[in-house]
């Protein structure tokens, strides 16, 4: 695949997709097997916490196994986090690339998701860091870091909220 900003804004809009669809094993594909896939906790500091194996994460899974155990919990009902499953959309905006080294992009772009269940209705927003691999016909994702805004979670955060 070519450095190209649409064709890069479509594979996030599909992954993005495959989140509100329930699409579990296409999901996983997007990502790479070495993935790292990390949401940082804000601190008492109102900053960022750096890194993921000494501080706290709001969501950490330093390869694809960790994401593919999510999956698997979520589509076998044994997690109670996320049974019933919430209804999602998600929305992206200010797709814009970082930089590039060789077939590897680093985008960034913000994101809202609408969440629905239990007849409750919410939203988390935030901005997205990911690193692609556009080696192959179709993207994968190699790293994905997620700045979650919202001030006040109520709620247990899941992969499908960003």
């Amino acid at each position: 695949m070519s450095l190209d900003i649409n064709a890069i804004s479509q594979f996030l809009y599909y992954e993005a997709s495959l989140l509100d669809d329930r699409q579990w094993d296409e999901w996983i594909s997007c990502y790479s097997p070495k993935v790292v896939y990390w949401m940082p906790a804000w601190g008492d500091d109102d900053q960022l916490t750096t890194d993921p194996y000494s501080q706290i994460s709001l969501i950490f899974y330093p390869n694809r196994q960790g994401l593919e155990d999510r999956v698997y919990r979520i589509k076998t009902e044994r997690s109670g986090a996320s049974t019933p499953e919430p209804r999602t959309t998600h929305m992206l905006s200010n797709i814009a690339i970082v930089s590039q080294n060789g077939n590897c992009v680093d985008v960034r772009y913000n994101w809202v998701t609408h969440s629905h269940r239990y007849q409750q209705s919410g939203y988390f927003f935030g901005t997205t860091y990911c690193t692609l691999d556009l080696s192959e016909s179709r993207p994968q994702i190699t790293r994905k870091t997620i700045h979650l805004n919202n001030d006040y979670i109520r709620q247990v955060i899941d992969i499908y909220h960003v």
